[in-house]
């Protein structure tokens, strides 16, 4: 599993944007930006041995992938509840359950989704968000 990345100027900074993510970090030059993009996700996966790696892309793109997809996917469902001002009750409860541990268990990394769960808990933290799968 990968996940995109975009590296862009913006006056005396380059800045590295990881939508999936919700991250924006920043360095001095291109390639300190990029170094930064790695080094934010390992920090907020927060997971021993956890490490990414980043392939550079086209037109100052760039995808990042781990040694542990579990934990990756376990941070996008964090990091996306966060984005959207959710607690793990909040989106347990849009899953029609009473139990946080509905929601948790995926989000702490415990059990990996199928595709059809992913995508059911995509759309409970968003009702308008659209799963894109691409095969490169």
């Amino acid at each position: 599993m990968m996940i995109e990345g975009k590296v862009f100027k913006d006056g005396k900074f380059w800045l590295a944007e990881i939508p999936a993510l919700d991250y924006l970090t920043q360095g001095r030059t291109k390639k300190e930006a990029l170094q930064m993009a790695i080094d934010i996700v390992v920090t907020g996966v927060e997971k021993a041995g956890f490490t990414v790696t980043l392939i550079k892309g086209d037109n100052d793109t760039f995808r990042l992938t781990s040694n542990d997809t579990n934990a990756l996917l376990a941070h996008i469902l964090k990091r996306q509840r966060q984005k959207h001002g959710l607690t793990v009750r909040e989106v347990s409860s849009r899953l029609h359950s009473v139990s946080p541990n509905a929601f948790s268990v995926y989000e702490r990394g415990k059990s990996a989704p199928t595709i059809n769960k992913l995508e059911e808990l995509v759309h409970a933290i968003d009702p308008k968000a659209s799963l894109v799968l691409r095969i490169a």
